[in-house]
């Protein structure tokens, strides 16, 4: 089957959906719009309208697109459904009829616990602890909702969809579910579903496989605009990752490599339908833009199901000062005093100074460091105008050459993110018919234990580049590629090499103490390292990194997107052998 990806998030490449219809063979079209954030932006859309709190971008596009897949015979699958996949189906089905067109529209749904929250936490409250920190859920959520596995996906094209809505589902399952109905897969299939699940992986996200956000991005040819990519899956699970000709980018085993680094924990990777090996994947450069997918053993899925919640975490505002030229420091300090006052009793107060700026400076803009202050409070109204107007008031009183970025604003809400466990059978998954007719989808049993087999890599680690040791002084990145990304409020960063030898140097150089020198933010946080010898990659889980997720982060990059090429900037000593062999 030919299955190919046309969104990543909520506010992806709009033509990507036609771009991909029109541009070569397909079966099936998948779309991922839903993160954790997209679930709290959506509460607000459903808070406003109960009629919406889906991706509306999904059926304006549909509105282009869905005669050409009708003509074509490619079917649709995407979680645009968010947390009202019954209302987008029924947006689909009317688009339908005002184009004259007969479209076959299902549903999955069963995700939504936000009902049920007060039974999960159970007679003494302990249920939904937070699945990193073990804290006992206090306060009522906004959302709740499980990460659904692709039966649902299955059952509805099965039944003949042509175009399939879910809530929240893991962003792989919407090629597992598409998979497992076209070759007929039993629910027991492993090591077939677990292919399935290690391309969704790397399809979720779009353009990210094709050279998008790619450590070597110059090497990558004509990336000025780049194609999305699609998978060749076969029946025994394994596939060929490609896009369609003579669209932007590149399909190496490098881009390949990057996205299964992302946004992934120990190589057991776990999934509602399937768990899979991680370390025991195969790449092979099959061809230009053909990267095969193979080997890839998989275990039953875990005995539970994840949820995510997002709770009210208050109110925030921000405001930035540039300080231009000396004394920085000094203009730093004289700032925090002047706002004391207005700061004094305010729930949190974050003070981030960037020194951006330079010595001898030769243009205006690198004598620039910039001062962000951010506050979080209950109270929005004590940290909207009453603290943005006492910044901007000290304008003509404070240090010299006091510059702000933006006039007084008032306080905005943000959410908390929240990761639980339930059991599985707490979690009824429904298929919703083109006719109205309900589908229960069985609840995955746990058939067992069975031990794990272990991986087909044997990688010693020996001497890393022969006899000679002599070093230069470099970035990691010179060697390294990295991708880095957000899981709550834990970040990992996946780090890989192109060669044997480079492999060995990485894995016994890069300890976790020495990222914890590299990465100083880091130091006093659990940092994990997972070794994936099969792809000559090293994974990084840096815990509450984060805080309480992306919407409640006050770093600069609250998604940790830029954390991976922090690392390749850090200096270290590189055997002078893997740059001559190499890069």
């Amino acid at each position: 089957m030919r299955i190919g990806n046309c969104s990543g998030f909520y506010g992806d490449r709009f033509a990507a959906m036609r771009e991909m219809i029109d541009g070569g063979d397909l079966d099936i079209l998948t779309g991922d719009y839903l993160a954790e954030l997209t679930m709290l932006i959506l509460f607000r859309s459903k808070a406003k309208d109960p009629a919406r709190g889906y991706a509306t971008t999904f059926v304006r596009q549909l509105e282009d697109c869905l005669g050409m897949a009708w003509e074509q015979g490619v079917r649709i699958v995407a979680n645009a459904g968010g947390l009202n996949p019954a209302a987008c189906a029924t947006a689909v089905r009317d688009l339908a009829n005002r184009l004259g067109l007969r479209v076959n529209v299902a549903h999955v749904e069963g995700d939504d616990l936000l009902p049920r929250v007060a039974e999960l936490r159970g007679a003494e409250g302990t249920g939904l602890r937070n699945l990193d920190t073990g804290a006992v859920l206090t306060a009522d959520p906004l959302t709740a909702n499980a990460y659904l596995g692709g039966w649902g996906i299955a059952a509805a094209l099965d039944a003949g969809a042509q175009v399939v809505v879910t809530g929240r589902v893991t962003d792989a399952a919407l090629v597992i579910g598409s998979a497992a109905h076209w070759h007929g897969w039993a629910r027991d299939d492993w090591d077939p579903l677990a292919g399935a699940l290690v391309t969704g992986h790397v399809l979720e996200c779009g353009a990210q496989a094709t050279g998008g956000n790619y450590s070597f991005f110059t090497e990558i040819p004509d990336n000025d605009y780049l194609g999305f990519p699609l998978a060749e899956v076969a029946e025994d699970g394994s596939s060929v990752i490609t896009k369609h000709p003579g669209t932007g980018g590149a399909v190496t085993v490098g881009t390949v490599t990057a996205q299964l680094l992302y946004e992934i924990g120990p190589p057991l990777y776990l999934n509602p339908d399937v768990s899979a090996r991680f370390d025991t994947i195969a790449l092979e450069q099959e061809s230009p833009d053909r990267v095969r997918i193979s080997g890839v053993l998989g275990t039953p899925p875990p005995e539970t199901t994840k949820v995510c919640l997002n709770l009210l975490g208050g109110f925030r505002n921000s405001m930035t000062f540039l300080l231009t030229g000396l004394d920085i420091e000094a203009k730093a300090d004289l700032v925090k005093r002047q706002l004391a006052s207005a700061l004094d009793g305010v729930e949190s107060v974050t003070w981030t100074l960037a020194r951006t700026d330079r010595d001898d400076p030769p243009t205006n803009e690198q004598a620039v460091a910039t001062l962000r202050v951010t506050v979080k409070d209950p109270d929005g109204k004590r940290i909207g105008r009453p603290f943005s107007s006492a910044a901007v008031e000290i304008a003509l009183a404070s240090y010299p050459g006091c510059t702000l970025t933006s006039p007084p604003g008032d306080a905005t809400m943000y959410g908390v993110y929240w990761p639980a466990l339930v059991p599985n059978d707490e979690v009824t998954q429904v298929t919703v018919l083109d006719d109205g007719t309900r589908v229960p989808i069985e609840t995955p049993t746990d058939p067992g234990r069975e031990p794990l087999r272990p991986g087909r890599f044997d990688f010693p680690l020996g001497s890393a580049s022969g006899g000679d040791r002599t070093t230069t002084r470099a970035p990691l990145g010179t060697l390294v590629g990295a991708r880095s990304g957000d899981k709550g409020g834990n970040a990992n960063l996946g780090v890989w090499v192109e060669s044997d030898d480079a492999y060995r140097w990485l894995a016994r150089g890069l300890t976790v103490e020495k990222f914890k020198e590299l990465l100083p933010e880091t130091k006093d946080l659990q940092v994990d390292r997972h070794d994936l010898p099969n792809i000559r990659a090293l994974n990084f889980v840096v815990h509450g990194l984060l805080g309480d997720g992306v919407a409640a982060s006050t770093r600069q990059d609250p998604q940790a997107k830029g954390l991976g090429e922090w690392l390749r900037s850090r200096h270290v000593n590189i055997p002078v052998t893997l740059l001559e062999d190499g890069r």
